[in-house]
């Protein structure tokens, strides 16, 4: 390799994924496993007209925050992007993180900024899906989280942020797979932990023998764990056992609730953390015995039934009618559906008549995907402003949609950004997940 290819970099920052910056010669530099004011020998893995990408061979200078990565496979598996730096400074960089985008994406700043959310650093991540590939020349099948920047399946036999019970299953699914009829015809394994149950969700692309389910079932027994099928999309998952159909949940204990869930559910990864977001989202939210309230992108419910042991009543919206169907469920499960509803809607979709046709909500909570809610933005700076929600809070798993419709929210609607903070749901990853307040004006 030229020794162009070879260069020692002052690393100035890190970017959105975890990775160092630097500049070379007016370009950019984006450095894998390089942490800010780090001086670093790099190798360039790939050049592009306006930046290059590298990887660190040796580091010069290291960091004060820089940790031994208490994981194995840190530096091959694409799970993690920053167990090299201490969790504390990754609560930091976080919060620079969504600082940043809110002062330049959307030109707004936040009136106070609310403590950090955090908790567990490990076995904390109840959903995953695990890839499964057959590579006979590493000897079988491999279970676990696709290589860095790389399609290839990490070889792993354990996982720091899994749960131990299921890290110490990744070794056995290899054989449990490399047994089975079909082991090149079976992608993924979906993992979903429940408060009292754990459910394996396997993918496959060819129907399952007799003995297949034979050994699934036995490896379940032996495990304490259930299957469930999914021979095509996420609609035609079922479990093996149609008795154990409902094993899955997750606990509110604050307001007595039990949330049920299936696999293929959206429900946050990190059960202690969502706990104490539920609880941060309300508290910020402050509505009232005789408010009326909407939960936007309200999926099974999360948010919305604990309200509505509060509100005077809630109606919960999301784009999925299965969600909606399970969010019904739970509310009558609970008792709760004299307070709240749920509809389905195309949430990218509405504007200020829809919202009028609800008629008036004095509170307003949204939960987007990745996507933001831009439409939601757009539509509330429509309505009049004795229309509007007295207060938003908007939870965000996207720092940039967050920032661009909070811009929209402030500069176009004339809400004023009340506060903002993040939430550490992914520790060890790049992944920034955050929660801000809007008032009315």
């Amino acid at each position: 390799m030229a020794d162009s290819d070879h260069l020692v970099l002052d690393i100035e920052s890190l970017d959105s994924d975890g990775q160092g910056i630097a500049h070379h010669q007016g370009k950019v530099v984006f450095v894998e496993g390089a942490l800010a004011g780090e001086t670093v020998r790099v190798r360039i893995v790939r050049r592009k007209p306006t930046f290059d990408k590298a990887r660190v061979e040796a580091v010069l200078r290291p960091s004060s925050q820089r940790v031994q990565p208490p994981c194995p496979h840190f530096d091959v598996c694409g799970g993690c992007a920053l167990q090299h730096l201490d969790v504390a400074a990754q609560v930091a960089v976080k919060q620079r993180t969504l600082e940043d985008a809110l002062a330049h994406i959307g030109k707004v700043r936040a009136l106070q900024i609310l403590p950090a959310i955090h908790g567990p650093s490990a076995g904390y991540r109840h959903r995953a899906r695990l890839s499964v590939r057959l590579v006979v020349k590493k000897g079988g099948v491999l279970v676990g989280f696709h290589e860095k920047a790389s399609s290839y399946v990490a070889d792993m036999q354990q996982c720091l942020i899994l749960p131990p019970h299921v890290s110490a299953l990744l070794v056995p699914l290899r054989s449990l797979i490399g047994g089975l009829s079909r082991p090149d015809r079976m992608p993924q394994i979906e993992v979903a932990v429940g408060d009292r149950a754990t459910v394996l969700c396997l993918r496959h692309l060819e129907a399952l023998t007799d003995d297949d389910r034979s050994q699934l079932r036995a490896f379940g027994a032996r495990h304490g764990v259930d299957w469930w099928l999914q021979p095509r999309g996420p609609e035609t998952a079922h479990p093996l056992d149609p008795a154990r159909a409902d094993v899955l949940a997750y606990a509110l204990p604050a307001w007595g609730l039990r949330m049920g869930f299936r696999p293929t559910d959206f429900t946050q990864v990190n059960p202690y953390i969502n706990q104490v977001l539920v609880t941060r989202a309300l508290a910020l939210l402050e509505a009232r015995a005789d408010d009326r309230v909407m939960d936007l992108f309200c999926g099974l419910g999360n948010f919305s039934l604990p309200l509505a042991t509060t509100a005077q009543s809630v109606l919960g919206v999301e784009g999925s009618a299965t969600l909606v169907a399970r969010a019904r469920d739970a509310a009558a499960q609970h008792g709760l559906q004299g307070k709240a509803r749920f509809g389905a809607q195309n949430l990218f979709e509405v504007d200020a008549a829809w919202f009028r046709a609800q008629g008036h909500f004095d509170r307003l909570l949204v939960d987007p995907p990745r996507e933001g809610a831009l439409a939601v933005a757009r539509a509330l700076c429509e309505l009049e402003p004795a229309e509007r929600p007295q207060r938003i809070v908007y939870v965000s798993c996207n720092p940039a949609t967050l920032a661009r419709d909070a811009g929209i929210l402030h500069h176009v609607g004339g809400w004023v950004l009340r506060a903002a903070g993040i939430i550490n749901m992914f520790p060890h990853t790049a992944h920034v997940e955050s929660v801000a307040v809007f008032d009315r004006s």
